[in-house]
C-alpha cells in the first residue's frame, strides 16, 4: 500500500464546463497550481469538488484525467463513497487501477439512524472487492451531510476488522473534540481535520495535517504554517477562511477561485448548488485582497 498522506491537503474544486460537466482541462491546471504553490496533495472529489453531484461515469473521467495528464498519484486520495455499495465499489476499484493514494470513504449516506454492523458491512465489502489492489481507505466523517457519524467507537472496530486497510479519517464535522477523540485510538492513524486553523497543533504530532476547502484559496500561506510553524502565515490563511462565515462555502471558494486566477469560469457549480451571489463575492473579493496586500506590506 502507499504511504499515509499528510500535511497540506486541498479539497480541491472541481471546474464545471459550460454544459455542466467537469471541465477536465481546468482541473488538471487547478491541480498543478496548487501543488506547486505549497499544498502537499490533494483530494480529489470530495464535498468541495462535488462528488455527490457528477455520474459515475463522470467522476471516473476526472480520476482518470488525473492519471493521463501525469499528476502525481501518490500525493492524492480521491472520494469515493456512494449512496450504493456497487458505485463506491466501482470507483474504489478505479482508484486503486489507475494508483491513488487514498480512497475516502463517505458513509452510504441515504438511509439514517443504520445500526454499525451495516457500516461495517460496507467497509467489508469495500475491502473484499479491493484485495487484490489493496489502495488505503480513509473514513469521510461529515455528519451535517452524510446524517451518519463515522463515531470512535465503530473505528474502533473497523480498525480491530481491518487493520491493515483503514489507515485514517478527514474530519469535516468542525467538533475538535472529537477529531482528538479519533486521532487518540492509534498513533499511526492519520486524522485530517477540516480546518487550516489546526495547523500548528497537527505540527506538534496530534493530526497528520488539514485537509480543506479553503486550501484552494490560500496553499502558500498553509505551507508556511506546516513546514515552518509561521504562526503569522496561518493567520492570514484563517482570515481568508473566515470570509466565508454564514456563506455557502463551496460556491465561495470557487467564486474566489475565479479572482484568483481571473478565470469567471471556475465560479461554476452544478446544481443543486447555486451560484455565489455578488454582493458576497464583493465582499470575499474585498477581504481577500486586503489579506494578501498586508501579507505584501
Amino acid at each position: 500500500m502507499s504511504k499515509t498522506l499528510s500535511g497540506v491537503i486541498a479539497a480541491i474544486a472541481t471546474p464545471i464546463d459550460d454544459g455542466g460537466a467537469p471541465d477536465l482541462k481546468r482541473a488538471i491546471k487547478l491541480a498543478r497550481s496548487l501543488l506547486d504553490n505549497g499544498c502537499d496533495g490533494l483530494n480529489v472529489l470530495g464535498t468541495t469538488g462535488e462528488a455527490t453531484s457528477f455520474s459515475l461515469n463522470e467522476r471516473k473521467a476526472v480520476m482518470s484525467a488525473y492519471k493521463t495528464e501525469g499528476l502525481p498519484l501518490d500525493r492524492l486520495m480521491v472520494g469515493t463513497g456512494a449512496a450504493a455499495a456497487s458505485d463506491a465499489v466501482a470507483l474504489t476499484r478505479h482508484a486503486a487501477e489507475l494508483g491513488f493514494a487514498g480512497a475516502l470513504v463517505l458513509p452510504p449516506f441515504y438511509y439514517k439512524g443504520v445500526p454499525d454492523d451495516g457500516l461495517v458491512a460496507y467497509i467489508d465489502t469495500l475491502v473484499q472487492a479491493t484485495a487484490n489492489r489493496p489502495i488505503p481507505i480513509y473514513l469521510y466523517h461529515f455528519p451535517a451531510m452524510s446524517g451518519l457519524p463515522w463515531h470512535v467507537t465503530l473505528i474502533k472496530r473497523l480498525l480491530e476488522e481491518f487493520p491493515t486497510r483503514i489507515v485514517g479519517l478527514k474530519d469535516s464535522s468542525g467538533d475538535m473534540a472529537y477529531a482528538r477523540s479519533a486521532a487518540a485510538i492509534a498513533r499511526d492513524f492519520a486524522v485530517f481535520p477540516s480546518t487550516e486553523a489546526a495547523l500548528l497543533e497537527a505540527r506538534k504530532g496530534d493530526f497528520a495535517g488539514c485537509i480543506s476547502a479553503t486550501a484552494n484559496l490560500n496553499p502558500d500561506l498553509c505551507a508556511r504554517a506546516w513546514r515552518a510553524g509561521d504562526a503569522s502565515a496561518l493567520d492570514a490563511a484563517v482570515a481568508i477562511r473566515k470570509l466565508f462565515d454564514g456563506k455557502p462555502l463551496v460556491s465561495g471558494v470557487k467564486a474566489l477561485l475565479g479572482h484568483i486566477y481571473g478565470d469567471p469560469a471556475l465560479a461554476r457549480v452544478k446544481p443543486p448548488l447555486a451560484a455565489f451571489s455578488a454582493a458576497d463575492s464583493a465582499a470575499v473579493f474585498a477581504g481577500h485582497d486586503a489579506v494578501r496586500a498586508k501579507r505584501v506590506a
